[in-house]
């Protein structure tokens, strides 16, 4: 039976289509002319009988069934790009783990140590994207995932089974001028400081702050950032003090752009744990080996 599927090339001028939303410029990107892609736009519409593109004053845009079906072919296309990769590559012994991670520990903590990991199994190719958030291993190529969060977060996060790698501890830092010669600032010094917020733990000055038993109005103020690298980076320049993860910061610790502010740590139930999917022989073959090495490298005894 023929499977109710578009043609590849159809698809492809979809895709360009829905996400540069102009027909143009995925002419462009596919080395088409306009009226090419227009024409497989035209005949996918009219095969599924749903109008996926809207004319506006400002050009086109996505329907909303048109955006549902887009964010589907994409992720499908996605997935067998990465297909088409890992085939082509599989004469290299060794394989590949596919791992997402969170995208501060990955570039801080992980990447720093892959040379290691490159050394003992000279084989093996990780490929690392972002996830901060669960997900279903079932629609992704991914082997694995590096995720912070509570075990209660991880209880929820329906069949995968975790493995506990690093605890949190969560440190004030900021550029060594603020403190000036003194080695450490008080609690109620910091409550009066610029204060640089993580849009993704909105509570965790106010938790620092009654922790150390001082009284801080300002404790949500603050310029806020999606992820810790953009407030390790404005802690760096001198923005303010920021409340982050130690581990995600040592080699600006090593190196002096920041230094402890306080010597208090937040209390936090978060640790980094490695989740993998629960179904029998899920995962690459290489998934084994770095888990084993990433176990290690989180606690070398």
């Amino acid at each position: 039976m023929r499977r109710k599927i578009p043609a590849s090339h159809t698809l492809l001028c979809f895709d360009a289509a829905a996400r540069h939303r102009s027909l143009t410029r995925a002419a462009v990107e596919l080395s088409l002319t306009q009226s090419a892609v227009s024409r497989q736009i035209l005949a996918l519409e009219t095969s599924l009988g749903v109008t996926l593109f809207k004319r506006t004053r400002h050009g086109m845009e996505l329907t909303a069934v048109g955006a549902d079906y887009a964010a589907r072919v994409a992720q499908r296309l996605g997935a067998l790009e990465q297909d088409t990769l890992d085939i082509m590559a599989a004469g290299v012994p060794g394989g590949d783990v596919h791992l997402a991670s969170v995208p501060t520990f990955a570039a801080q903590w992980l990447i720093p140590r892959l040379c290691d990991f490159a050394k003992r199994h000279p084989g093996i190719t990780v490929h690392i994207d972002t996830r901060t958030r669960p997900f279903l291993f079932a629609d992704t190529a991914l082997d694995a995932a590096i995720y912070a969060g509570t075990p209660g977060q991880l209880q929820r996060w329906a069949g995968t089974h975790s493995q506990h790698l690093l605890d949190e501890e969560v440190v004030v830092v900021c550029q060594p001028r603020l403190l000036g010669a003194r080695k450490s600032l008080k609690a109620a010094t910091l409550a009066g400081m610029p204060l640089l917020q993580q849009s993704t733990r909105p509570e965790a000055w106010g938790q620092w702050f009654a922790q150390a038993g001082v009284e801080a109005p300002r404790a949500l103020s603050g310029p806020r950032y999606e992820q810790f690298s953009m407030t390790v980076a404005a802690a760096a320049q001198g923005l303010g003090l920021a409340l982050v993860p130690r581990l995600l910061i040592e080699p600006e610790l090593q190196r002096g752009e920041l230094v402890i502010a306080h010597p208090l740590a937040l209390a936090s139930q978060r640790a980094y744990y490695l989740v993998r999917p629960q179904t029998p022989g899920a995962g690459s073959a290489a998934l084994e080996p770095f888990a084993q090495w990433l176990t290690q490298m989180a606690d070398p005894g």
